[in-house]
């Protein structure tokens, strides 16, 4: 039985998991906890230098976050620790007033995040279309390579051969057996050889000191009162939208690679209640990463909790019992790694020729400018919400070009009909008043809205503003053929709006 085969929610009761009945399963589950550890180590190493933390704190809220979320996300595989988002968010809370309080944030973040999943903030989703998925996901590529490059700059010239090296066995070693994931081997491999050779190059070590013990929970020592909330409070909310935002954009992206369904507003909750857990265990929070969620989901085919559990046990395990192996862990191994994942995570066929003839420009436009708005940012949360407006602006002007007026005058010159089609909202009706002839039409207008749907205030105002008109000329108009839903909104508004008449 595939591990996709079965949804957590059709899986019958007293089932067991797929790691537990099927041997193949369990290795690549385990094998790929343990990939995505190594990845993990160096990333929040550098993320906890971007928040102006120890090092072990973030390594602390992968394994966390991690270990949480595979009991109660609401998505399979998927990995959440320390990201750089949430890091940007919260560092300058930590610079100007310390440790505790960005503690403090985290766990208030995790609070807010339970309270809007719990409200329903997942069904956002929704609104979120395809051309922007695919800019957020070309943009996380993009990222996920440009985050490499420093890696390579200003490097002893052994780094290069090694990348190459690394790249090649990724590349060619699946061909040869798919038991073990192949940025595994070619970690080992490429580490065995600097370390044998005895080339100096950047390792794991050279990125901080790895902890040698587990987290202890505790509370942040900051005063509790509604200054320190005041205080806290803006970073808490940014830092719980930008994780929420990325969690639920990355399980849609696991949604789609693996064809599986996952529960966002689970999700949502999970993530809070990750966040509130590493802030009690001293963590500087974190959501989703998409780049580790690859490696873990694609390049390694995990598909259960499993996986996600044993990358957070993994990762402490490493750190505390095999500190000093895993420092030796060259960068260059897990650069070629994260490469060979940006090449994979972007949508080729996106910006293939053949597809941005057929596409939309208003398509290719939303998609460009959520990748543009991604990479000048670096904040996905950010490209989505610019990419999101910009596709709702786009499709607002477009509908809005689809009401059209056509006016038939009846046989006997004493009626015209007025015939509306299309969907009548802010966009559209603005243009609606100018359409009819108010001084040379007969004396009895019937505007015809069978093929018309009224969605908003502005539309009532403007049928309201048409009937003005006509009644100042001494002619009188008929509104028919609305459906119920537009009959409703009509009736409510008409005569009520405000400058109307």
């Amino acid at each position: 039985m595939s591990s996709a085969a079965v949804t957590p929610a059709a899986r019958p009761r007293g089932l067991k998991p797929d790691w537990l009945s099927d041997p193949k399963v369990w290795r690549t589950e385990v094998l790929a906890g343990l990939v995505v550890a190594l990845a993990l180590i160096p990333e929040a190493i550098s993320f906890s230098i971007i928040a102006g933390v120890e090092p072990a704190v973030g390594l602390f809220t992968s394994f966390t976050m991690a270990v949480v979320l595979s009991l109660v996300g609401g998505r399979r595989a998927m990995i959440s620790a320390a990201t750089g988002a949430v890091a940007l968010v919260i560092a300058p809370l930590n610079r100007e007033y310390g440790l505790d309080y960005l503690i403090a944030a985290v766990i208030l973040a995790g609070v807010v995040q339970v309270i809007l999943g719990a409200l329903g903030v997942a069904k956002l989703m929704r609104f979120v279309p395809r051309s922007v998925m695919v800019g957020f996901v070309n943009a996380l590529a993009i990222l996920i390579f440009m985050a490499q490059v420093p890696e390579m700059h200003d490097v002893p010239w052994a780094v290069y051969p090694l990348v190459i090296g690394g790249l090649v066995l990724m590349v060619f070693f699946p061909r040869v057996t798919r038991a073990v994931p192949a940025p595994l081997v070619s970690i080992v491999i490429l580490t065995l050889i600097t370390v044998a050779a005895g080339v100096a190059v950047p390792t794991v070590g050279d990125k901080g000191a790895l902890p040698s013990s587990l987290p202890v929970p505790g509370l942040p020592d900051v005063p509790f009162t509604l200054d320190t909330l005041t205080t806290i409070a803006p970073y808490a909310f940014a830092m719980a939208l930008v994780g929420l935002m990325e969690s639920l954009m990355t399980a849609k992206l696991v949604d789609d690679i693996t064809d599986t369904h996952s529960s966002k507003t689970r999700e949502s909750i999970g993530q809070g209640l990750a966040n509130i857990v590493t802030g009690f265990f001293g963590g500087m929070g974190g959501c989703a990463m998409i780049g580790q969620t690859m490696i873990n989901v694609k390049v390694s085919g995990a598909r259960t909790r499993l996986s996600t559990f044993l990358a957070g046990c993994f990762l402490m395990a490493l750190c505390v019992v095999c500190g000093p192996v895993v420092s030796d862990i060259p960068m260059a191994a897990l650069v070629a790694v994260m490469v060979m994942v940006s090449f994979a995570t972007f949508d080729w066929h996106s910006v293939a020729p053949r597809t941005l003839r057929r596409m939309p420009a208003g398509e290719i436009a939303v998609m460009a400018i959520t990748v543009t708005a991604v990479v000048a940012t670096h904040n996905l949360a950010i490209g989505v919400v610019v990419g999101s407006l910009t596709a709702m602006v786009i499709f607002a002007k477009r509908v809005a070009r689809l009401a059209h007026v056509t006016a038939v005058t009846g046989p006997d010159g004493g009626t015209v009909v007025y015939r509306v089609t299309g969907e009548l909202f802010f966009a559209s009706s603005n243009d609606l008043v100018g359409q009819f002839d108010y001084a040379g039409d007969p004396e009895r207008v019937v505007i015809d809205l069978s093929a018309a749907h009224i969605w908003d205030a502005s539309s009532v105002a403007a049928l309201d503003a048409i009937e003005t008109k006509y009644e100042q000329r001494g002619k009188t108009v008929e509104i028919t053929g609305l459906n119920d839903p537009s009959a409703d909104l009509h009736a409510k508004l008409t005569g009520e709006l405000a400058g109307s008449h």
